[in-house]
C-alpha cells in the first residue's frame, strides 16, 4: 500500500471545496483528505459547521474533524497562520496547522507553515510554493489515496488547479524566493488583484 500524497492548489476556495466533494464521492475517506484555505475575505465561513476561534480555540476544530465520518468540509476550523492570516483548515493536516498557528509542534519549530507540507511528503520547494499560494488567497487540497484510488485522485486534483511550475515561475519573476512567515498577510483587495493578474496571464 502506497503512502504517496497528491496535492493541488486552487485560486478559489469554492473550487477546492468541489475537489474535496469529488474525492469523497470517488470513495476516498474523509480521514485521508485535507484542506487549508485562505479566508481573509471570510467567504469560507458560510460552509463551516464546526468552527473554532483563533489560537486557544483550535482544539475544537481538531476535535470536530477527528472522526471524519461526516465529510471533510463539515469539520472546517478557523485558524490564524503567521505570514498568511486567517485560514480555514480541515482533515488530517488540521492538527499540524493548529500547531503552526501557535508554534507549539515539532513541525512548526522545524519549518513553520511549510513544515506541514514537508511532513506530508512534499519537497521543500513545493512546500514553500503551496504555503505561498495559500498566503496569496489560494486553497490547498491534499489527499493520501490508496493504490486503487491514486489515478482518480490525481485526475481530480489536476482539474482547475494551479501549475506549480508555471505559477512558481511567475512568483519568482516578481522577486519571490520562499514563503516568509514574518510577511504581512495579504488583504482581500490584494488577493483579488493577485487572482486577476494570474488569470490575465493565461
Amino acid at each position: 500500500m502506497t503512502t504517496k500524497t497528491v496535492t493541488g492548489l486552487f485560486d478559489r476556495y469554492d473550487d477546492a471545496a468541489k475537489a474535496v466533494h469529488n474525492l469523497e464521492a470517488a470513495g476516498m475517506p474523509a480521514r485521508d483528505i485535507s484542506l487549508v484555505a485562505n479566508n481573509a475575505d471570510g467567504h469560507a465561513k458560510s460552509v463551516a459547521t464546526t468552527e473554532a476561534g483563533v489560537g486557544a480555540g483550535t482544539g475544537a476544530a481538531v476535535g470536530g474533524v477527528a472522526g471524519g465520518a461526516a465529510g471533510v468540509l463539515t469539520g472546517l476550523g478557523a485558524l490564524a497562520i503567521p505570514g498568511v492570516g486567517p485560514v480555514v483548515a480541515a482533515g488530517w493536516l488540521v492538527a499540524a496547522a493548529a500547531g503552526a498557528a501557535v508554534g507549539a509542534t515539532a513541525g512548526a519549530a522545524a519549518g513553520g507553515f511549510t513544515g506541514l507540507f514537508i511532513a506530508a511528503g512534499l519537497s521543500r520547494d513545493d512546500a514553500n510554493f503551496y504555503a505561498e499560494g495559500i498566503r496569496r488567497g489560494g486553497a490547498v487540497v491534499t489527499v493520501k489515496p490508496d493504490d486503487k484510488h491514486m489515478a482518480v485522485a490525481e485526475q481530480i486534483l489536476r482539474r482547475g488547479t494551479v501549475s506549480p511550475i508555471e505559477r512558481g515561475k511567475l512568483y519568482r519573476d516578481a522577486g519571490w524566493r520562499e514563503f516568509n512567515p514574518e510577511a504581512v498577510p495579504y488583504t482581500p483587495a490584494q488577493i483579488e488583484t493577485e487572482r486577476q493578474r494570474y488569470h490575465s496571464s493565461l
